[in-house]
């Protein structure tokens, strides 16, 4: 994959995120008033950010990402990505999560715009005991 230096840097970020360095790592990478949106949360600034993924660390057990791909035209790229973890609750199970993300970097390199793209429901909702059976059973019936 050929990768600007702001996109390698991102995917070199995500590829070794841990809490211990969640704070000093996510400075360098998101602009101040950087946007972030997924399929749960919609913030603004880097505090804000840095909640969701304290709230992430906080959830699952040994959560990690792979870039799949990358492209970047000018200030915005495209990438795929899986996520896996183990959730505390529920079933320890490794969990694998597929999306996209696209983003935009400002003029010093930062992210300024960061939005996720994932199916909530067949990624996550699905692999829930109780809740994946309905879901299971809803995708069924719109099948048809």
């Amino acid at each position: 994959m050929n990768r600007s230096a702001e996109l390698e840097r991102l995917v070199r970020f995500y590829e070794t995120i841990d809490a211990a360095t969640l704070f000093v790592r996510l400075a360098a990478i998101y602009a101040p008033d950087a946007h972030f949106k997924d399929p749960f949360n919609e913030v603004q600034g880097r505090d804000a950010i840095e909640r969701i993924f304290a709230h992430m660390f906080h959830q699952v057990v040994d959560p990690r990402f792979t870039v799949v791909t990358g492209v970047q035209q000018q200030n915005q790229a495209f990438v795929t990505w899986e996520f896996r973890f183990r959730m505390k609750r529920f079933s320890m199970e490794e969990q694998c999560i597929r999306g996209a993300s696209h983003l935009v970097f400002d003029g010093a390199g930062a992210v300024q715009l960061h939005r996720d793209y994932w199916d909530a429901a067949e990624e996550l909702y699905e692999k829930l005991p109780l809740l994946g059976a309905l879901m299971r059973m809803l995708k069924r019936a719109a099948a048809r």
